[in-house]
């Protein structure tokens, strides 16, 4: 395993200055976000350290030189919008981008693409369900066509009123997980596994795995603090803002040790890549490195 951290909590800097952090910290991969250039549609997101949509071969053999000079290596390409949105443009502009994604992910001599299945939040999962599979059975063939293997974050994306009361992201359950990996049956389709978000959902972050050990293609390592007061007073129904607080690993709920013990009993050897939300460090750039520094701190023993 490698220990890593995704780029999105880093937009101010450029991909060698990124690059350059990492081996100063000595953190061996990054997630490399890669949304469009442009406006950023939510709060992490709109981060683009590699620009897929003008990505040469030249372009890519100058970021792997850059990626060696600096001793890092890329663990996946990240872009995580909402690819079933009931607005029919804005999930067609999203599957077209990671179409590009999927595709540059080679010139890059990478396997992984990360990203969300997305969901229409105001319906079931059982309604979601035909146009889950219209969008993403293509999308699994393009990315078997080009040797990418799909790694797709458990992240309910229900934090807020505007993404009441499914959330905006499908494959959040080993329940939903089972339905989705027996209707598009490829190797190529899996995980890229987030214990925290089960902590969120009340759920163990154990628990999955054992079973689901053959589609753990990537790791986020993120924790969650849930304030029991204000659970207490307004309930599990109401919005997850109001009685939760993301943390960096070692700051939350999770018991790192043992969550690190049964994810190395499955096998895995892939990347294991810190991600912050955690406001606490503050929101300037220097709160945010440091950040990475203690979660770093926090994981590197369980790292040879």
């Amino acid at each position: 395993m490698k220990l890593g951290f995704v780029t999105a909590i880093l937009p101010e800097l450029s991909l060698e200055e990124v690059l350059a952090f990492a081996r100063h910290e000595n953190l061996p991969v990054i997630e490399v976000m890669c949304w469009p250039v442009g406006r950023a549609e939510r709060k992490y997101a709109g981060v683009t350290h590699i620009d897929v949509t003008t990505l040469t071969q030249t372009k890519a053999e100058d970021i792997l030189a850059k990626c060696q000079d600096q001793g890092v290596g890329l663990s996946a390409l990240g872009y995580y919008p909402n690819m079933l949105d009931p607005d029919p443009e804005t999930a067609r502009v999203a599957v077209a981008h990671f179409k590009k994604v999927i595709t540059a992910a080679p010139k890059l001599g990478l396997a992984n693409v990360n990203g969300f299945v997305g969901r229409d939040w105001t319906k079931s999962v059982d309604e979601n369900w035909p146009r889950f599979l219209k969008t993403w059975k293509p999308l699994i063939a393009l990315a078997e066509d080009h040797g990418v293997k799909i790694g797709i974050e458990n992240c309910p994306m229900s934090f807020t009123r505007d993404e009441w009361p499914g959330g905006k992201n499908l494959l959040t359950t080993p329940a939903i997980w089972r339905r989705a990996f027996s209707d598009i049956d490829s190797p190529n389709f899996g995980l890229n596994y987030d214990p925290s978000h089960f902590i969120l959902q009340d759920m163990d972050p154990l628990s999955p795995l054992a079973e689901f050990k053959s589609k753990l293609f990537h790791l986020h390592a993120k924790d969650v603090k849930i304030d029991r007061a204000a659970l207490n007073e307004v309930g599990r129904f109401d919005y997850p803002l109001r009685w939760h607080q993301p943390r960096i690993p070692g700051y939350g709920e999770i018991d790192w040790a043992k969550f690190m013990a049964a994810l190395m009993r499955t096998g895995y050897d892939g990347p294991v890549c810190i991600e912050v939300e955690d406001d606490t460090f503050g929101k300037t750039l220097e709160g945010r490195m440091k950040a990475l520094k203690v979660a770093r701190n926090v994981l590197a023993p369980y790292f040879g």
